[in-house]
């Protein structure tokens, strides 16, 4: 029987429903099958060329708009009431509205340019980055609420409990990831001759003849592991120099050539706080697409880690500090931060941004909300995985599980 500690954690952007078994039917194709995609493409194909067809079908086809790793969302509030705060949803938009804005600026909307995410009840969705276009005007919607909008702010911004709202930013998160990944790849690492978009967008191709070399997206992998000290009921938490005040996190760090997962536990938790682990229990893993530039999407793989020493001994090129924290401690951490105010409180930050008002504050802010005293330390929210093992730790124990 699966026990409470291991348990599937819904992360996220996870779960995205035009991937795979999600999206089709059992007496459909397989939208990610080659079928699938090629029979995408040509109906893509149809509508760039064919401005009646789409206009007698309604296009069949919705297409997100990017600029700058920044999907376009519009934003609502259903009634004025702070306890629910707006909600924002994808601004996805029609082939005649996106070819009318090339055409406006005198270009031509290619094919090659778009990046197919997946098909859902009969439509067709695709990406198009706007980053490097010099369009004259901009995309409308009927009350004018529409922007470009950071990952990182929607993230925090969305109903954790609504799986709508989290199907859209796991659709967002992948798209945001596969568009970078184009930016980054370019040209041929091989050879360095210019690469062209082939697969709808899932595969870059070299175009000298002589190389031909294939490029697909890669996922980075990263460890984020929770060290526990079993005979103590304690849990060690870090902080990087970038954190919000009083946040304490997991550790984590990046897979080495030739190195297996466990092995990057034991090795980055011996560099950076001089712990020696012994066991490491897999806990879930989550698609973090709003790491740096230079990685389109990461993949943070959670484990638990049972220490074997116990002085810590931080590296200071790599974390601020780092301690050895109690259950009481942990468990009054998760309380102390107000999860739901941070995110009705970014909700009401993203339909500003949509309005026309510029963000003025960092994305720091959301998480330093308690009210009364000060806390003196918080974790981070239900949206990274850093939480759920941290969580999970605090609120079910380990007793009885490890030996």
């Amino acid at each position: 029987m699966e026990s409470e500690y291991s348990k599937t954690i819904h992360h996220t952007f996870a779960g995205n429903p035009l991937i795979g078994a999600a999206a089709a039917s059992s007496d459909s194709v397989s939208p990610d099958s080659s079928d699938g995609v090629e029979s995408a493409v040509a109906s893509l194909r149809n509508l760039l060329t064919d401005t009646a067809e789409e206009e007698a079908t309604g296009g069949g086809i919705r297409i997100l708009p990017f600029r700058q790793g920044k999907p376009l969302v519009e934003s609502s509030i259903a009634a004025a009431n702070s306890d629910v705060g707006p909600t924002w949803r994808l601004a996805w938009q029609t082939v005649h509205k996106c070819r009318g804005l090339f055409e406006a600026s005198g270009l031509k909307l290619e094919e090659e340019s778009l990046v197919y995410l997946g098909e859902r009840n009969g439509v067709v969705y695709w990406a198009l980055d706007f980053t490097d276009l010099n369009l004259v005007s901009q995309f409308g919607s009927e009350e004018g609420k529409n922007a470009y909008v950071e990952l990182r702010t929607l993230m925090v911004a969305a109903d954790w409990s609504d799986e709508n709202a989290m199907g859209e930013l796991s659709i967002a998160g992948q798209a945001r990831a596969i568009l970078e990944w184009h930016g980054l790849c370019q040209f041929c690492g091989r050879c360095g001759t210019k690469t062209s978009p082939q697969k709808a967008g899932r595969r870059r191709h070299c175009q000298n003849d002589n190389c031909k070399k294939s490029f697909y997206p890669r996922v980075d992998p990263v460890v984020i592991m929770l060290v526990i000290d079993k005979a103590n009921d304690r849990a060690l938490l870090s902080r990087q120099s970038r954190f919000v005040s009083r946040m304490w996190s997991c550790l984590a760090g990046f897979i080495e050539p030739g190195e297996s997962l466990e092995e990057a536990v034991k090795r980055e938790t011996q560099e950076e706080v001089g712990i020696e682990v012994g066991e490491v229990i897999y806990h879930s893993s989550q698609p973090w697409p709003v790491g740096p530039s230079s990685m389109p999407c990461q993949l943070m793989v959670g484990f638990f880690a049972f220490a074997k020493s116990f002085d810590i001994c931080v590296d200071k090129n790599e974390l601020e500090d780092a301690q050895w924290h109690s259950r009481e401690d942990v468990r009054k951490a998760l309380t102390f931060a107000e999860y739901k105010k941070a995110q009705i409180t970014s909700a009401f930050r993203v339909h500003h941004i949509c309005g026309g008002v510029e963000k003025g504050q960092g994305l720091a802010s959301d998480f330093n909300v308690e009210t009364g005293e000060l806390a003196p330390m918080f974790v981070p929210g239900p949206f990274a995985i850093a939480h759920h093992l941290i969580s999970s730790w605090a609120n079910e124990g380990v007793g009885g599980l490890v030996n």
